[in-house]
């Protein structure tokens, strides 16, 4: 299991290599060195590592278990319920990936893949309801980063 932590570290890791690696087995929330510190709701959380690395897709997992309900129709999310806000410093910000991958989370846990037609139509209307709960800001440069600090707790 340390060798698989270690996976997460390995900063020259393509997002080709990261999708083989996440497709065969469930990503910890919470990556080393993180998992040894008490990460709440309301913290901030900066990520940086090289291109490719996956890093957005990370963030955007996180911020899907944080958006998405405990419960739901009586089916076990195990989210937290609650705002989640990204600083886009490259206005690059993907809400159709965002979408696909809150989208894919409820399907998994529903398990409608078996369903018919419109009960995955009634889960999809369930996945936009969720989308409310991303705040996705662009900034264009430092300043404006430096001031989003200060709406940041009225927000949340």
């Amino acid at each position: 299991m340390d060798s698989n932590a270690g996976a997460w570290l390995v900063e020259d890791e393509t997002a080709r290599e990261m999708l083989e690696r996440v497709l065969t087995e469930r990503p910890f929330l919470l990556l080393p060195p993180l998992h040894r510190v008490p990460l709440r709701v309301g913290n901030i959380v900066e990520l940086s590592g090289p291109s490719s690395s996956a890093k957005t897709h990370i963030l955007m997992q996180a911020a899907i278990t944080c958006i998405l309900p405990e419960q739901w129709r009586g089916i076990n999310f195990g989210g937290l319920g609650h705002l989640a806000m990204f600083l886009d410093l490259d206005c690059r910000f993907d809400i159709l990936c965002f979408s696909e991958l809150l989208n894919h989370r409820i399907m998994e846990a529903a398990n409608v893949l078996r369903y018919t037609p419109d009960t995955r139509t009634s889960y999809r209307s369930g996945a936009l309801s969720c989308l409310h709960g991303p705040i996705s800001v662009a900034l264009e440069d430092r300043t404006s980063f430096l001031q989003s600090f200060d709406s940041v707790p009225y927000e949340l």
